[in-house]
Order: C-alpha cells, then structure tokens, then sequence
C-alpha cells in the first residue's frame, strides 16, 4: 500500500467514526425543554380570598384563612417507562400574599413524554439541619422554628367561631421525626394528559391547592378540639390529609 492510499484510508476512518459519534450523540441526548408549574389556592371550588371568604368545613363550621404558605419541594416528572427527571435544587416557598411565589419554572428538562408529576409538600430531613440557608429557605421567610425543629411545611392561620375562647386557628404542619414526621410525597393524576417537553413548546401544569382538604380526608378535623397545632402528632393528622387530596391538576397547556 502506497503512503498516499494509506493516508487516504485513515482520513476516512476518521470521518466515518466521527461521523458515528455524532449520530450517535443525537440519538442519545435529548434537547432540552422548560416547564411552568403554575398554582391556585382554592378552598373547595371557590377562590382562596384572604380574611374576606367565609368558608365551610364539611362539618359545617365556619372558618376565614388569613395566613396561606406551604414548600413544594423536590420536583419530578416520570416517564412511561419509568426514567425521571428529578429538578436540581428544588425548593419552592408559595404564598398566597405573593402572587409570583404561585408559579415557578423547570429548565433544563430532557425531551420527552411524561406521564407522571410528583414533588414533596415540606422540606427534606438533610435540608432542616443544614444550617443558616437562603433563598425559599431563608428562616426570614418565617417558615422556619428552630435549628432543632425545622422548618413550617405548610402555614394556615385564620378564625372560626368554633375554635374556641379566642377563635384563632393555627395550623403550622412540620417535623422530620419519627414518629412525628409530616413530610409527604404528593403525585397529583394528570387525569390521563400527558406533559409533552420539546425544545419548541412550553406547556404549563396548572395545579389547585384546596384549603379545605387540609380539614376532611382520612382523619375529619374538629375545630372544637383541633383548632392549634405546631408538629406532633395532631399535625401528622392533618399531613395525611394534605397528601391524600390537597392537591389536583386542573388542566395542563400543551404549548
């Protein structure tokens, strides 16, 4: 073989294998895509309205919320084969006072079909004794007890005539340990919808937060005798019914 057709070979073999690596690399990696997470406080059907809306648990009493925060931490979507995509650094602080609190946007996201939405109402074990922290986890944010206790998952305050002598309700929902430990996984149905990422759309989940199913679910609350609690077990009671029913998806935007 003469130098000149050697030479001419190995070019070649180049161009062929480079060639392989780049059709080998858009077939492996997937562009990337956006998705907005957008939330609405409600309480049952009705807009959450803050110490204006009188509302009514399914016992019949009578309550007013003044007071709406809670964590939507450690974001995922899942595929129908069962690959996931889980948000880095996932900690979002909604409340209702703040009207751009209540959406937030995934970037970065793999494209693809997904068929499942999940993330943590409240903040992780390792993130609670972290240290001072900033940002949705700044303890200015006033979601915050102790370095012992942790952080306040989930702030509803307002009144009720049954309540009590002073009528106040408080429901600061938060703790990481057993057996006490309110942090919850929550995967809303997508009511069979699935959340297509492309690089050229940008769909949004649109999800409802109901107050009320703070209040009935597997455990009925009473205002006469639940109507204050800041961790324990009264407050586990109240986390089993947020992950059963707090929130649901209203609708998804496909673009």
């Amino acid at each position: 073989m003469t130098f000149r057709s050697f030479t001419f070979l190995l070019f070649a073999s180049l161009a062929t294998t480079l060639s392989a690596c780049k059709d080998d690399a858009d077939l492996t990696v997937p562009a990337a895509g956006t998705l907005d997470i957008e939330v609405d406080n409600v309480v049952g059907t009705a807009p959450l309205a803050l110490n204006t809306g009188t509302y009514f648990t399914p016992l019949g009493q009578q309550f007013t919320v003044s007071t709406f925060n809670y964590y939507i931490t450690n974001v995922k979507l899942k595929k129908a084969d069962g690959t996931e995509y889980a948000e880095p650094e996932s900690y979002h602080l909604v409340r209702e006072t703040d009207a751009a609190s209540k959406a937030f946007t995934l970037n970065n996201v793999p494209a693809g079909d997904y068929t499942a939405l999940s993330f943590v109402l409240g903040v992780d074990s390792v993130r609670n004794v972290s240290g001072a922290q900033v940002g949705a986890l700044d303890p200015a944010n006033g979601m915050f007890w102790t370095w012992n206790s942790g952080y306040i998952y989930t702030k509803m305050e307002g009144s009720s005539p049954q309540a009590g002598g002073n009528r106040q309700l408080v429901f600061h929902i938060g703790g990481f340990k057993k057996p006490n430990n309110t942090i919850c996984t929550v995967s809303p149905s997508l009511n069979g919808a699935v959340i297509q990422v492309r690089k050229d759309r940008h769909p949004t989940v649109h999800l409802a937060s109901d107050v009320l199913k703070m209040f009935t679910g597997p455990n009925t609350i009473n205002f006469t005798t639940l109507s204050n609690t800041m961790g324990g077990s009264s407050s586990v009671l109240v986390a089993d019914n947020q992950a059963a029913g707090m929130f649901r998806v209203e609708h998804i935007h496909a673009n």
